[in-house]
C-alpha cells in the first residue's frame, strides 16, 4: 500500500486518482500504523513552506518518514513536498525546513523584483514545462529529454550535492525539478497533472521495490 500524507495541507484526492489510475493501492491517511506499515509513501505538498513544515510536525510524520528513508522505503515528494526536504526556504524570511537533504529553497527572481519583470516572466511559474533528465534513473524510465510536465510554484530548491539533482527545467533559468538520494525522489512539479507523462512517472514509482 501507499501511504500519502495527510497532514492538512493540498489537494490529495488528485494524487490518490492518479495512483489509481496507475493500478497502485493508495489511501490519503493521518494514520501513524498506517503510514509505518505502508510499502511506500507520497509526500505531497501545496501552498506556503513554513505551513507545510509546521503540518508535518504537527502530525508527527517526520519520524515516520525518516524512518521509511532509512528502511529503503521507496518515498515520492510533489511539489512543496521537495522543497520540505531540505534545510530551509527563503520563502517570509529564513525558514527551516526537514533537513534530509542539504541545499536551500529559493524565490525564481529577486524578492524585491517585481513579479513581471525578469524577461516577462511571472511568478508563480504555472504551466508547462520541459524536462532535461541529468542521469539515468528508475523513476523516470521511458521519459525522453524534452517531456512536459506541469508546474505550480514560485520557489525551487538548489541542492548542496549535485549529485542529488536527478532533472532541471528553465523559467528564465535553469533550475532543479527533480531530486533524488537513494531510495528517496521527489519533484517540484506535479506529476498527478502532467497528463500521460505524469502517469508513466507515477507507474514507475510503483514499481519501485526497496
Amino acid at each position: 500500500m501507499i501511504a500519502i500524507l495527510d497532514y492538512g495541507i493540498g489537494n490529495l484526492k488528485s494524487v490518490e486518482r492518479a495512483l489509481t489510475a496507475v493500478g497502485a493501492e493508495a489511501k490519503v491517511t493521518s494514520s501513524l500504523k498506517e503510514i509505518r506499515e505502508a510499502d511506500k509513501l507520497v509526500v505531497p505538498g501545496v501552498g506556503a513552506f513554513g505551513a507545510c513544515v509546521t503540518g508535518m510536525k504537527r502530525q508527527e510524520f517526520v519520524e515516520p518518514l525518516i524512518e521509511a528513508i532509512e528502511k529503503g522505503k521507496p518515498v515520492l515528494g510533489i511539489c512543496v513536498g521537495l522543497q520540505m526536504l531540505f534545510d530551509e526556504s527563503e520563502e517570509l524570511g529564513p525558514t527551516p525546513g526537514l533537513a534530509i537533504l542539504p541545499g536551500r529553497v529559493v524565490r525564481f527572481f529577486p524578492s524585491d523584483a517585481p513579479s513581471e519583470t525578469v524577461q516577462g516572466l511571472k511568478v508563480p511559474h504555472i504551466g508547462w514545462n520541459t524536462l532535461e533528465v541529468t542521469r539515468p534513473n528508475k523513476l523516470f524510465k521511458g521519459i525522453p529529454d524534452g517531456a512536459r510536465v506541469y508546474f505550480v510554484h514560485s520557489y525551487f530548491a538548489q541542492p548542496s550535492n549535485p549529485s542529488d539533482i536527478l532533472a532541471n527545467s528553465h523559467y528564465g533559468i535553469n533550475f532543479c525539478c527533480a531530486v533524488q538520494h537513494e531510495n528517496l525522489f521527489a519533484t517540484q512539479f506535479h506529476p498527478e497533472k502532467s497528463g500521460a507523462v505524469g502517469l508513466r512517472i507515477l507507474s514507475n514509482f510503483i514499481r519501485l521495490v526497496n
